[in-house]
């Protein structure tokens, strides 16, 4: 069974009332039991992701453990607020750069990115609760010990989130194909970088609320980079900017 679930109806009630973090639940399909509506409104109340699934799913997750209808996914680190990126920036007296990773899936992809945000000292991360990968075993194990030092951040909507931090002074730099030059765009000051789905790129309305948007020039067959390794140009240009090396 894996370390990043809980399973059972009390020892996820106990979690949730002691507000461990959790990813998301997955609770039995069309269930009457009433300790089972529990959880669900327990769930609801603190916004947490909820996906009814059948019980073979269950069985299949449990790998032989008693679920009795529910599973919760919890996080392998504690998540922060916003404000604690902010407040992290302060404390170095430095300009806030944060990532703001829109719909990310591939842990991988999460981890690399967190380990290449730690190398380029920036305050945080920023993640959605719905439609993206979570912090997980594999997130930390890629991350290569990053995420014990980048702040995570996992908001309910990156659209508002992005208006609170332009409310903060923060200008907003999305990433995509139809933008200008990353090298040629200023990218001092405080900043935060958008990085989209590995497949469809930022969505409309997350585009659509940045300050500017950026590109890599790709000089061969493929169309882009994988969403980590563009991270990673983009990083490094802003710390070329920010610091002359």
């Amino acid at each position: 069974m894996s370390e990043d679930i809980i399973i059972g109806r009390n020892p996820i009630k106990e979690a949730l009332e002691a507000g461990r973090e959790m990813n998301k639940l997955l609770i039995l399909q069309d269930s009457k039991d009433r300790h089972l509506q529990k959880i669900i409104d327990m769930a609801k109340a603190k916004k947490l992701p909820i996906q009814f699934v059948d019980r073979k799913k269950l069985d299949k997750v449990a790998d032989g453990g008693v679920h009795q209808g529910v599973i919760a996914y919890v996080a392998a680190y504690a998540y922060v607020e916003k404000e604690t990126i902010i407040e992290a920036a302060a404390a170095k007296k430095e300009p806030p750069l944060i990532i703001i990773c829109d719909e990310i899936n591939d842990p991988h992809n999460l981890g690399s990115i967190l380990r290449t945000a730690n190398a380029v000292g920036a305050h945080g991360v920023i993640i959605p609760k719905r439609r993206s990968v979570a912090l997980s075993q594999t997130v930390a194990k890629t991350s290569c010990g990053a995420i014990e030092y980048v702040p995570v951040c996992r908001v309910a909507n990156i659209a508002q989130t992005i208006d609170w931090l332009k409310a903060q002074g923060v200008w907003i730099a999305g990433t995509d194909m139809a933008g200008d030059l990353y090298y040629k765009a200023n990218l001092k000051g405080s900043l935060a970088i958008v990085v989209g789905n590995e497949g469809v790129g930022m969505s409309r309305l997350v585009k659509e609320k940045c300050d500017f948007v950026i590109r890599i020039p790709m000089m061969g067959e493929v169309s882009s980079l994988n969403a980590s390794v563009a991270t990673g140009v983009i990083l490094y240009e802003v710390l070329k900017q920010r610091h002359d090396v």
